[in-house]
């Protein structure tokens, strides 16, 4: 399974979004640090969830990482967070 669908299944089952996208920018970052041929080492998550009411940017952050875990967000090199209530 693509870390991409990784990121989009743990975070549907936390977070019930109203809307998610997981998007690979691992090909813009070629040639920098942490870049993996073939992808799936750059992410950009967009997500907007009610879970997000009431929580600074940080504690968002914080919940995201929590709920992906340290086993995937371990082999991940850059994962670009924009969070909505």
């Amino acid at each position: 399974m693509p870390i991409s669908d990784e990121i989009r299944d743990a975070l549907k089952n936390v977070f019930n979004p109203q809307h998610i996208e997981v998007i690979d920018e691992s090909e813009a970052h070629r040639g920098h640090a942490g870049y993996t041929e073939g992808g799936g080492s750059h992410f950009r998550v967009r997500m907007r969830a009610d879970a997000f009411k009431g929580q600074s940017r940080l504690e968002r952050h914080r919940a995201v990482h929590a709920a992906l875990g340290p086993g995937l967000i371990g082999r991940i090199h850059a994962l670009a967070l924009e969070l909505e209530s």
